[in-house]
């Protein structure tokens, strides 16, 4: 049977659908539902439809109740105020090298987020160019554990960027880093494939088996939430809704 152009178009999926927060569901997913892979489009729309809906915070709240950990990364910071999501490509490389990140960017999956660590603050590592490069190659976001620069491009570009702090001076591209290695970050390890949220209150890392648990979690909590912040528009205080008077 012959298939017409039409057809194709009648059956193409549109990845830009949002669910109604009441009316999202969580079954089934799992962290590869954070892409589009061809068979799990309900899963795909609905999780994007809740990350875009919640925050750092409730993530946070879900992991610690799940596994007595915050999942916090304190030193990073939101640059622009962007929220992003997704799937970790991890980066190690010294500060004087920005050259392992041009790499990385060409390695990174669709939709990955960059989580890169350097070696001290001395140089930036990240700035205007990688920032372009990676948008149009997919990649979904860049953390920098370390010094990103021209900030004047930065601020209004619309692509993530999280980092410890900016500085104008850069190194070379000498590509002597790791790509996809496990990383050590205030204590924590973060492996390849693990999920990272972050917004403007910060940054959360999950462990890629704690997923699916932590979602279900949050939706929990994110609904929690808003039925409280109902009753205090009710006219009801927050102590007694605490249960302290």
């Amino acid at each position: 049977m012959s298939i017409k152009p039409q057809d194709l178009l009648n059956n193409k999926k549109d990845l830009e659908k949002r669910v109604k927060f009441e009316d999202i569901s969580l079954n089934d997913i799992s962290i590869d539902d954070l892409s589009y892979g061809g068979n799990n489009y309900n899963q795909y729309i609905n999780l994007s439809s809740f990350l875009e809906n919640v925050s750092t915070c409730q993530i946070s709240d879900a992991f610690n109740e799940i596994a007595h950990r915050s999942g916090v990364l304190y030193n990073l910071k939101s640059i622009n105020n962007l929220k992003t999501w997704g799937k970790i490509t991890t980066v190690k490389t010294n500060s004087d090298d920005w050259g392992t990140i041009t790499v990385a960017i060409d390695e990174a999956n669709d939709g990955d987020v960059l989580l890169v660590e350097t070696s001290d603050m001395d140089a930036a590592i990240w700035g205007e160019l990688a920032s372009t490069c990676a948008k149009n190659n997919g990649v979904k976001a860049t953390l920098v554990y370390g010094c990103v620069r021209d900030l004047d491009a930065l601020l209004t570009m619309d692509y993530p960027i999280f980092a410890c702090g900016f500085r104008p001076n850069a190194g070379k591209p000498l590509g002597l880093g790791e790509i996809n290695s496990d990383l050590v970050l205030e204590s924590m390890k973060i492996s390849p494939g693990d999920f990272l949220y972050g917004d403007e209150t910060g940054v959360v890392i999950i462990p890629k088996e704690y997923f699916t648990q932590v979602m279900e979690k949050t939706l929990e909590i994110k609904i929690k939430e808003k039925n409280i912040a109902d009753i205090l528009n009710s006219g009801k205080s927050l102590s007694q809704v605490v249960g302290l008077r």
